[in-house]
C-alpha cells in the first residue's frame, strides 16, 4: 500500500483538470483492492451516463475520507435524513467527473475550502438507500477518495447535515455502540494500516 500523494491541482469549486485523467474506468483499473467490487463498478458504468443521474434506480454517488492536517481526525456528518453518522458526500447530477464531485461536496457541506484531495480511489461501496416519501428504494454505487483539510478545522454545518464532528479515526474502530457503520469501519482500519506502513518507510 502506498502513502497518500495530494494533488497539487486540487483547487476550490469551479477547477479544472482534464477529464481523461479522471473517468471512472480509468480510477478503477488503478486500484487493486476490492477486485470483484471494482468489476461490478466497471459493468455499471457501461451502462451509460443516465448512470449518473439521481432519478436513476441505482447511480454513482461520491464521497470522501476527509482527514484533518494531522491525519487523525475524520470529519463527519450525521445525515439529517438518514439519521446516521456517515462521510461526506453526495449525488452526481450528471457530472462524470466523480473526483471533482467528491471535492465538491467536501466543500459544500463542511464550509472548508482549503482541501486537497488524492487522485486515486480509496474505497468502494454499493449500498441500498431505503424508500423515503417520493423516493423508490434505490442503490448507491459510491466511490471514496481521500480529501484533506490544509488550513483550519472550524466546519459549518450546512442544511444536510444534523451536526458535523471531527472523530479520532481509532474511535471508529474501537467504539462498540453500533454508531458508524461497517463501511466506516473499514475506512478507518485502512487508513490506520496506511499511515503504519508509511511511518515504517525510512
Amino acid at each position: 500500500m502506498q502513502c497518500v500523494v495530494f494533488s497539487n491541482q486540487a483547487k476550490p469549486i469551479g477547477f479544472t483538470i482534464k477529464n481523461s485523467a479522471r473517468k471512472i474506468s480509468s480510477l478503477l483499473h488503478h486500484y487493486s483492492r476490492q477486485p470483484a467490487l471494482v468489476q461490478r463498478f466497471l459493468e455499471f458504468d457501461r451502462t451509460g451516463e443516465q448512470s449518473y443521474l439521481r432519478q436513476a434506480p441505482g447511480h454513482f454517488t461520491a464521497s470522501c475520507w476527509l482527514v484533518d492536517a494531522s491525519g487523525e481526525h475524520v470529519l463527519l456528518t450525521h445525515h439529517r435524513k438518514l439519521r446516521r453518522w456517515l462521510q461526506l458526500g453526495g449525488h452526481a447530477d450528471g457530472d462524470t467527473d466523480l473526483m471533482r464531485v467528491a471535492l465538491t461536496e467536501a466543500q459544500e457541506e463542511s464550509g472548508l475550502l482549503d482541501l486537497s484531495i488524492a487522485p486515486e480511489i480509496f474505497d468502494l461501496d454499493v449500498h441500498e438507500i431505503p424508500a423515503r416519501a417520493e423516493d423508490a428504494a434505490h442503490l448507491h454505487w459510491d466511490v471514496r477518495f481521500v480529501v484533506r483539510a490544509n488550513g483550519g478545522s472550524n466546519f459549518v454545518t450546512g442544511p444536510e447535515s444534523i451536526a458535523l464532528a471531527w472523530v479520532p479515526i481509532r474511535d471508529i474502530v474501537s467504539d462498540q455502540s453500533q454508531r458508524y457503520d461497517d463501511s466506516l469501519r473499514r475506512m478507518a482500519l485502512r487508513w490506520i494500516a496506511q499511515a503504519n506502513e508509511c511511518a515504517s518507510i525510512p
